[in-house]
């Protein structure tokens, strides 16, 4: 390869920036929309992809952007994610510049707990002021991408912005009351900004479509404190990001906006916001497909997560009527599918299935046991739920109600264990 003295100067140049960031990702959202999904865990801890949680897609991203200064902010129900950041996030050394911190809800700087996105990058200011970053990167802890953080924060630095949002072409239908908009200029400085509106701003040529807020900003730090020290003196704010600081900047700021997209095709770029059931079951479902839009499987851009050492998946009986099998499905380890048949599934860890049972388009989260004689379709299953002998879901909505099981608009339908009549707390 011949040498590119440009090449090597623009890569020392954005790894001293990404050494001059410290990222915060907000994670203690409720996540109301998923609901009995989120009785006993928050937003971030819910579980995805066979193997993984919501909060690890955010952090991965920072890892291999080489953002390794990260602090988490939890709030509701934190345990299950305290207990999985501890367990799988834990290993970096901060003599080495590198962490990632928990920063729960500590009334550090009012005796209230965060009231609001500001509030909570407010309540650690001093956390923040301690590890003297020039930029700080803000991140939902609720989304599924994969997202590479430099050119944004290059992007930053490049465009003399004092604030930067990432931001997605979303059609205006699925946008409204859902995402904050924004309308930009031909350099994309943000002239207005909008929260969850019911009529969001189409794009100029583009019918239909709006630009949406992703969560996502970088701030210079300096003008992040300013912001967030004025903001908190202010009583009649939400403390939001979305609500308050954003339109209150940009008629007199360089905000800019960053659109995310697939960086080989520049095509819109894959991110899936999975607040509501529905939204949940479709993008587990779309990862069985033979080439799922988003790739777990990708060496140079890997997720990390905490995973206990379980022996293989096994698939065990051979017999005409009780074959252990799954097709078109995604099994993780220590499962046993025993004399029953998967169809596009996905199983997260030591599941348990018994013999003539029948199991499609289900997403079943770990140390579910599902006895003999089922069949369940267009379901979810939440963590250790034992599912009794004969049951059938999924193929009787009005059964299924009468059980006490929830049905989504779309008619997948959610089990918990307290549905059953079994002790909650797994989450």
């Amino acid at each position: 390869m011949p040498n590119n003295p440009g090449r090597h100067i623009v890569y020392r140049y954005v790894s001293h920036l990404v050494k001059d960031t410290f990222a915060l990702v907000l994670a203690g959202g409720r996540g109301s929309r998923l609901h009995e999904l989120t009785t006993w865990r928050a937003k971030p801890a819910v579980y995805f992809g066979g193997k993984y949680r919501i909060i690890d897609f955010p952090l991965s991203n920072c890892v291999n952007s080489g953002i390794r200064r990260i602090g988490v902010l939890t709030q509701y129900k934190s345990h299950s994610l305290i207990r999985h950041l501890v367990r799988g996030w834990t290993h970096f050394k901060k003599e080495l510049g590198e962490f990632v911190e928990i920063l729960p809800a500590s009334q550090r700087f009012s005796e209230e707990w965060y009231q609001g996105t500001a509030d909570a990058i407010y309540q650690n200011l001093d956390i923040i002021r301690a590890e003297k970053p020039k930029y700080v990167l803000i991140l939902s802890g609720d989304h599924i991408y994969k997202m590479d953080y430099r050119p944004m924060l290059l992007e930053h630095v490049e465009s003399g912005a004092e604030m930067t949002v990432s931001c997605l072409e979303v059609p205006v239908e699925e946008a409204a009351g859902t995402f904050g908009v924004m309308t930009v200029d031909e350099d994309s400085r943000v002239l207005r900004f909008d929260e969850k509106p019911e009529h969001p701003s189409e794009i100029p040529d583009q019918p239909d479509v709006t630009l949406a807020s992703m969560g996502n900003y970088i701030f210079n730090t300096d003008f992040l404190f300013e912001l967030l020290q004025k903001d908190g003196k202010n009583p009649d704010s939400d403390h939001d990001f979305g609500k308050d600081i954003i339109p209150s900047i940009v008629a007199d700021h360089n905000v800019h906006a960053y659109p995310f997209r697939d960086p080989e095709t520049n095509e819109l770029a894959y991110w899936r916001d999975v607040g509501s059931l529905d939204a949940f079951w479709e993008a587990n479902m779309e990862l069985i497909s033979p080439k799922p839009e988003l790739n777990l499987y990708d060496s140079q851009w890997p997720m990390w997560t905490y995973q206990e050492h379980l022996p293989p998946a096994k698939f065990v009986f051979n017999d005409d009527d009780r074959r252990g099998m799954a097709v078109d499905s995604t099994v993780s380890g220590g499962c046993i599918i025993s004399g029953s048949h998967l169809n596009k599934t996905l199983l997260f860890s030591n599941v348990r299935v018994h013999s003539y049972s029948t199991i499609e388009e289900t997403v079943i989260l770990p140390e579910v046991t599902i006895c003999r004689h089922c069949k369940i379709r267009r379901a979810i299953i939440d963590r250790g739920c034992e599912i009794p002998e004969g049951t059938v879901i999924g193929y009787d909505s009005e059964q299924d109600k009468a059980n006490g099981f929830r049905i989504t608009d779309k008619g997948v339908v959610l089990v918990t264990r307290e549905m059953l009549g079994q002790p909650g707390g797994y989450a």
